[in-house]
């Protein structure tokens, strides 16, 4: 009786082994009725391509019903990512991992030629086998921000919820973003959440491995990416549900006393007078320099008011970045032009790019008034780019590489001698 039993129970464990994992990668009704989206359909890689490619080159497949790491990736290869990007989101995804296994999920992950990894952009849940690693990677011990389940780098886990499986065993991971509001969940526990880009934030990004990585966790939307960090491991059950935007929010990005909120690139003397007007003028090496906002911003209707001083050949740029740490002043993105009358104020012009995407008509040269305050509007939601000057409508443009992308909001130095301009009451209105 003992051998019948035995001899059942292995048949009916054996069966389950070989289907285990082509039950899985589907939702139930109530789950697409929640808006639940399968990120992997258990049989092709369709969704998924290359960071910074157009297909899928890599060692990633699909074996039995999972999406493995071959493990031939390291740090700078070995990244496949969504198709689509994501700004609010549950994400829910299966994982195991082989002895002393590495890898991770990011999000928030910006895609340009710059950016050769795409870890200097997007947060990352870590993925590790923490004793085996330590093992197999003696004497080099792992620090408390390297390990399994951390935000990487920047916040740790609760310990005390902590339950992971053992190795070659499944675990189930999720990330709630939730406009700014991070959670990460682990076997059906949360074990850590924070707030991004508060002070704190900024301080741990500041103080830590990001320190120099200019661009690091500022974007609100990015490709999701899956790392092969040299292990195989493998991934099922991907699925994500979208929550909504928080839209219409008006933040002031100047507060009138000091540069909170602003970071300096390259060279440039940025500081705040006596009548609480932020200036912006040369750096000694008189070269190009930038003052930018710490936060990215996709879609906005911003105003403030300049006034330009000596030679008042400036910028403000959006949807942009640094490429190159805080020194450097090799900015890519789009400007809205200022400039001296005669010089396009209000025009856009692509850095490192296409240059001038839309000038303005000569009969509007007029509407600048030098030497005195002027407001200027700029606009940007989707593909649509609209300026305007002194209530004045200067140009409308759509483009839809402008519309793919987000970024900083920037003030430009331009190089030359004595360029001074002041400005005042920003006032930016999230869309």
């Amino acid at each position: 009786m003992k051998k019948i039993v035995s001899f059942v129970a292995m048949s009916a464990l054996a069966a389950g082994m070989a289907t285990s994992c082509q039950k899985h990668n589907t939702l139930s009704e109530a789950e697409k009725a929640e808006g639940w989206q399968l990120l992997f359909d258990g049989e092709t890689m369709n969704g998924w391509r290359d960071f910074n490619g157009t297909e899928l080159t890599n060692g990633w497949r699909v074996v039995d019903g999972c999406i493995q790491a071959s493990g031939e990736g390291g740090d700078a290869s070995g990244y496949i990512v969504t198709d689509k990007k994501y700004a609010n989101f549950e994400l829910v995804w299966d994982w195991k991992l082989t002895y002393g296994g590495n890898s991770g999920m990011l999000y928030h992950v910006v895609e340009h030629p710059r950016f050769d990894v795409p870890y200097v952009t997007g947060p990352e849940y870590q993925l590790i086998d923490n004793e085996g690693w330590e093992e197999v990677n003696a004497p080099t011990k792992l620090e408390e921000w390297q390990k399994i389940g951390v935000d990487y780098a920047m916040h740790l886990p609760d310990q005390s919820k902590m339950k992971v499986n053992p190795v070659g065993k499944w675990n189930t991971s999720k990330i709630v973003y939730d406009n700014g509001h991070v959670e990460h969940w682990l076997n059906g526990e949360k074990i850590l959440e924070f707030e991004a880009w508060t002070d704190d934030w900024f301080a741990r990004k500041a103080s830590g491995k990001w320190g120099n990585a200019t661009e690091y966790g500022l974007a609100h939307e990015g490709v999701l990416c899956l790392q092969d960090h040299g292990d195989p491991a493998s991934f099922r059950n991907i699925k994500i549900k979208e929550l909504p935007k928080k839209a219409g929010e008006t933040v002031s990005l100047f507060n009138g006393k000091d540069l909170t909120g602003w970071e300096a690139f390259g060279c440039i003397k940025a500081s705040v007078d006596s009548e609480g007007n932020l200036v912006t003028e040369n750096g000694e090496a008189k070269q190009y320099g930038y003052l930018g906002t710490r936060e990215y911003y996709k879609d906005f209707d911003l105003t403030v008011e300049f006034k330009q001083e000596a030679n008042g050949n400036s910028g403000l740029f959006f949807h942009s970045f640094v490429h190159g740490g805080y020194e450097s002043n090799v900015v890519n993105g789009w400007q809205c032009e200022v400039a001296p009358k005669g010089n396009d104020t209000g025009a856009i012009y692509e850095s490192y790019g296409r240059g001038w995407l839309i000038q303005i008509p000569d009969e509007k040269e007029n509407i600048l008034k030098e030497g005195e305050w002027n407001t200027l509007r700029l606009k940007v939601e989707g593909n649509k780019v609209q300026t305007w000057l002194n209530g004045e409508p200067m140009m409308e443009l759509d483009d839809e590489l402008i519309g793919s992308k987000t970024g900083r909001i920037m003030l430009q130095i331009h190089d030359g001698n004595d360029i001074k301009v002041l400005w005042k009451n920003f006032k930016l209105t999230k869309l």
